[in-house]
């Protein structure tokens, strides 16, 4: 009597919804994949469209590769001026949100006033009120007597670029560090103050490490704004990006060929910030998921 072999499982490999699920999701990716080229080939169409329409207009890309290189050197600076920003902004935006949130009058009154005058305000006078109003004040406190006081508030370009950027997007950020704070649900809250931790305690360990999830591609896309922003600082003479793009706008009177160099290497620094930013998001959300 033959006996029948029992497989007490199903042979996966041959499992047609396996087989079906594979074959979808190999569909979609080729679907994804055509229409990405067929994006790319509308925008080489129309930057070469623009390009012809530009030599027409006796645009001399030989002025742009002789001088490249002089202005890309100011990405570095234009780098560095924006991380640094960043760095301090998110600082003040977590300081800031968390003023907001406090039941204390004080830091309820200190931060909501920041908050409103900076996003009431234009960059560009706040630009102009650290690095030549500061000063002004400083010289005040000199005159007093208090030199050492006075010269604490003359700062160098950098400087005041660097604060007035740290200061405005802070402010912004603010708003984005509170939702995300509030976004936590408030089980979570008394699930630790039932444990025993105290508010303090309950933000560092609980709320905080979720709301980071949240908040840090928002702090990306602030990232990318902040290095557009940042030629602002170019009105002070800091050698960034615009300031030297401008330089030889004026001397050779060149503006469209240096200009559109400029804003080339802001779009490639936007480019290169987005992939970091998409990136560090697939990463978040992977080890949520785990």
């Amino acid at each position: 009597m033959a006996v029948e072999s029992i497989t007490p499982y199903p042979n996966i490999e041959t499992d047609p919804h396996l087989e079906m699920g594979q074959t979808l999701a190999a569909h979609e990716h080729r679907a994804r994949l055509v229409q990405t080229i067929k994006i790319v080939i509308v925008w080489v169409v129309l930057i070469f469209a623009l390009s012809v329409v530009l030599l027409q207009l006796r645009f001399e890309p030989a002025y742009i590769l002789e001088h490249y290189q002089f202005v890309l050197k100011g990405a570095l600076v234009t780098i560095g001026v924006s991380v640094v920003s960043i760095l301090i902004a998110t600082v003040l935006a977590l300081l800031g949100a968390l003023g907001r949130l406090s039941k204390n009058a004080i830091a309820q009154g200190v931060s909501g006033l920041y908050v409103s005058m900076i996003r009431g305000t234009p960059l560009l006078i706040q630009i102009y009120l650290i690095y030549l109003g500061l000063p002004q004040i400083g010289q005040q406190f000199t005159r007093m007597g208090f030199k050492d006081l006075g010269e604490l508030f003359v700062l160098t370009a950098i400087q005041s670029g660097i604060l007035a950027l740290s200061l405005n997007y802070g402010a912004y950020m603010t708003e984005i560090f509170r939702a995300g704070i509030q976004s936590i649900p408030f089980g979570q809250r008394e699930a630790a103050v039932s444990i025993g931790m105290n508010s303090w305690q309950t933000m560092r360990r609980v709320i905080l490490p979720q709301a980071v999830r949240i908040i840090i591609p928002d702090i990306g896309n602030q990232f990318i704004a902040m290095q557009k922003d940042s030629a602002l600082v170019s009105i002070m003479g800091i050698w960034e990006i615009t300031y030297r793009a401008n330089r030889f706008a004026r001397i050779d009177s060149k503006f469209m060929e240096m200009f559109i160099l400029a804003a080339f290497l802001y779009w490639i620094l936007t480019i290169i910030s987005s992939f970091f930013e998409n990136k560090i998001e697939r990463n978040l959300a992977q080890a949520y998921e785990r």
